[in-house]
This record gives C-alpha cells, sequence and structure tokens, in this order.
C-alpha cells in the first residue's frame, strides 16, 4: 500500500510523491529526487520541521523534545523524518521547492473542448498527458501556443483525473482569450507548470464560507467536486457574485452540487442595477445565510482585488474574526496572487 503525500513549500509549488507503508516522509521525497531540509534523520535536531494538519501519521517516539515539542506536536508541527503515513497527507515544508531540489513541474496535455459558456466566459477542458496531483483550489500556468507567455488558471475539475477543467474569463484583445476564440481546436498541444498556490481546501472540522468573483468561481467548483467525492458534513455556504447577468455561468452546476450535498447551499449576486437577477448589489450585501458563528467559520475567497479588499473590509467593520481566512486576487493577465 502507498500513500499520496502533497509537499507545499512556502513559494507556493506542490508536489506529490508516492510514500510507501512504513515509509517516513523524508525517505519517501529523497526516493522522489526531492530534497528535503534535514541534517541528522534521526529526530535530534529539528531541521526537517514541518506542519501537517491534513490525513493521518505517525511520529513514534524517536525524537527528543529539543527537537520537537509537546506544544509544537499539538500545533501539528511534524518531523519528516519520523512522520510515517497512514493515509494520503498534506505537509506544509518551510522551505522554498529551489532550494530542496524540486520546482514546477510541466505537464504536457491536449486541447479536449473549447467552449464560449457567455459572452465573458470560456470553458477550456484538457486532457493532461500524465496524472497530475492538485488540491482543489489551486492552479496551474499554461503557455500561450505560439509564445514564451503564460497565464494562470485555477483548476474547475475534480482531482485526481487527466480530465482537467478550466474556467477562463474572456477579456477582448488578451493574448490567452483571443487564441482560444479564435485558433484553438481540439487535438492542440499545451503545456501547463504547476500546480501552484496555498488557496486550496482545507478539512472541513467547522462551517464553510466561500465567497466567488466572476470566474473566480473555478477553484469553487474543483472544491465541490472534491466534497461530492468525499462527502460534506458541515455547514458550506456559496455566495457568487458577477457584475452583469451575461457574466453568470454554470448556475447548472452549483445547482446538482446543492441538490447532491446535503449541508451546501448557494447564492449568486448580480451588481448592475440593470440586471433583471433578483439579487442586487454585491455578495456583501447578502450575508444573512452565511455561517459566520461568530467567527466560527473558515472562508475561503477568490475574486478581482476590488471584491477582495470590500470583503476583507466588511469582517473588519463588523468586526468579526474568522477561525481561518483564506484568499486569492486575481488579474485577467496576471499570476494569481495567493494568500493562506
Amino acid at each position: 500500500m502507498s500513500y499520496n503525500i502533497a509537499l507545499n513549500f512556502e513559494d507556493g509549488v506542490t508536489r506529490f510523491i508516492s510514500c510507501n507503508e512504513g515509509e517516513t516522509v523524508l525517505d519517501a521525497a529523497y526516493r522522489n529526487q526531492i530534497n528535503l531540509p534535514m541534517d541528522c534523520s534521526d529526530g535530534v535536531c529539528g531541521t526537517c520541521k514541518g506542519s501537517c494538519h491534513q490525513g493521518n501519521f505517525d511520529l513514534g517516539e524517536e525524537y527528543i523534545d529539543e527537537a520537537l515539542t509537546d506544544e509544537e506536536v499539538a500545533e501539528g508541527k511534524v518531523l519528516t523524518c519520523q512522520m510515517i503515513p497512514a493515509s494520503d497527507c498534506v505537509v506544509e515544508i518551510p522551505a522554498a521547492s529551489t532550494l530542496c531540489k524540486t520546482g514546477n513541474a510541466d505537464i504536457g496535455g491536449t486541447v479536449a473542448e473549447v467552449n464560449l459558456i457567455s459572452p465573458t466566459a470560456i470553458e477550456l477542458k484538457v486532457t493532461a498527458d500524465q496524472d497530475i496531483g492538485f488540491l482543489p483550489g489551486q492552479y496551474v500556468n499554461i503557455q500561450v501556443p505560439g509564445t514564451d507567455e503564460t497565464r494562470a488558471y485555477s483548476f474547475s475539475s475534480q482531482p485526481g483525473s487527466r480530465d482537467l477543467g478550466f474556467l477562463i474569463r474572456n477579456v477582448p484583445g488578451g493574448l490567452m482569450s483571443s487564441w482560444l476564440v479564435g485558433q484553438a481546436k481540439t487535438g492542440d498541444k499545451l503545456t501547463l507548470t504547476g500546480p501552484m498556490g496555498v488557496f486550496y481546501l482545507r478539512p472541513l472540522v467547522r462551517p464553510v464560507l466561500m465567497l466567488a468573483g466572476g470566474t473566480g468561481l473555478a477553484p469553487f467548483l474543483a472544491m465541490l467536486e472534491h466534497l461530492k467525492a468525499k462527502g460534506c458534513d458541515q455547514p458550506t455556504h456559496l455566495l457568487y457574485g458577477v457584475t452583469s447577468d451575461d457574466d453568470l455561468v454554470c448556475v447548472q452546476a452549483l445547482e446538482q452540487f446543492a441538490a447532491e450535498l446535503e449541508n451546501f447551499s448557494f447564492k449568486t449576486v448580480v451588481a448592475s442595477a440593470d440586471s433583471v437577477h433578483p439579487l442586487k448589489g454585491y455578495v456583501t450585501n447578502h450575508m444573512e445565510d452565511a455561517p459566520i458563528n461568530h467567527g466560527e467559520v473558515d472562508v475561503y475567497l477568490c475574486g478581482p482585488p476590488p471584491m477582495v479588499d470590500a470583503v476583507l473590509g466588511y469582517f473588519r467593520e463588523q468586526g468579526i474574526q474568522p477561525n481561518s481566512f483564506h484568499y486569492e486576487k486575481f488579474t485577467p493577465s496576471l499570476a494569481a496572487e495567493a494568500i493562506a
């Protein structure tokens, strides 16, 4: 038996490795040619210290208190030289990937479909040449064919499949948008680099509030696909805000998630005063069903910078400090700025 271990480095790079039963994460990483920080490898120095808040594992009793205290263990700290996984795990490594002699992985892919699902949004489906591991919410850089330029897009599809999906804003005159709308065809080759980002779904241990703006809906579609496969036992509410009626996409998919996930609900909001949509304004105007619980909530927020800033301001004004707050800002032509 083996387990999939996601190594999240502090520069946003994620690498997946296979860890055999009874094998330490450090040994598995070295076997996969990833040199995690280490000195003694005996649980004495603490050089290989990281964090794990997702998955089951055994640390044994061979390490000394100077390397890892009981307080640190209670906080989720681990020594990768002692950590033996008992399930799939996500391990945070406090070092840049380049210092561990690894980095972003390039994956080939083939265009399967390009669909203009609204005047302002494009659905891109890609078949990867190999298995690509990613955490629900992460993104990749996709090279624009015929150029050296790349664009960052969040996965909108379920992890664990070579069939990848992306929800892309149709930017007039945009480099990738122009290629997708005017030139792309089934069978075209693409190069994807990643996965990357610290914006990903953590284990559900309390209510969750998801806030999406425009094509910032994409990572939440991946998260919901993951919850559909793994289960959703906490109240999970999504507020999806757009500028105009044309920007509102994937509503049928959200309705399907709501029908299949017992604890999931959502609302859609349109900002334009000319909209015929029943809920107008901004997501912060429609928080009455949000499971905020005086801060006992995990918040995930992805959208354009003005929306992210407005939501952060809303929580400050309300005097609410969520248990955890994960957000990602994006602009049409720049790589995502991810902040955990």
